[in-house]
């Protein structure tokens, strides 16, 4: 069970871009920005994806944890694991990207993305050294207000964060 106000357990059924899978849990004492995308969807495609290489181009080597999470709840036949390696590869993402799993009862919506009660994606997450989520954009937040955010994470210490 995980405690309030601490990010849910990422639910992922296959990684790439890593050697290793990650564990949200073990990334304690590292900021983690994530963003949920699909590959046929366009605000993914144009923003989401382009932000989250320049923000792991900028903060990686500051030990920020940069994830994309494929969170797909339509279009599931053309959205399989060859086809996002292809688009990966496509479009020069070199951050793990998680595979969500898929919902337990058969239903279209997977289980990271209904842990994190997701409306849709792009969903960024930003997450703090203590494990806490604090904050979740459904679409696109501009790219000065994102650096911002992260820097402050990155600067805040590990046990005094505000909430």
């Amino acid at each position: 069970m995980d405690q309030p106000g601490m990010a849910p357990h990422w639910r992922i059924s296959e990684w790439l871009n890593t050697p290793e899978p990650i564990d949200l849990q073990a990334q304690r004492g590292r900021v983690v920005v994530a963003c949920a995308f699909q590959m046929l969807c366009p605000g993914c495609v144009s923003h989401a994806i382009p932000q989250l290489r320049a923000v792991h181009d900028l903060f990686a080597p500051q030990g920020v944890l940069v994830a994309g999470l494929h969170t797909v709840f339509e279009h599931h036949d053309a959205m399989t694991t060859t086809s996002l390696r292809a688009f990966l590869l496509e479009n020069r993402v070199q951050f793990p990207v998680g595979v969500d799993l898929p919902a337990d009862d058969g239903g279209p919506i997977p289980r990271t993305m209904q842990a994190y009660r997701m409306q849709g994606t792009p969903t960024l997450l930003l997450i703090d050294r203590s494990g806490r989520l604090r904050r979740q954009v459904f679409g696109h937040m501009p790219d000065l207000q994102l650096g911002a955010e992260i820097s402050r994470l990155v600067l805040e210490p590990q046990s005094g964060a505000a909430g």
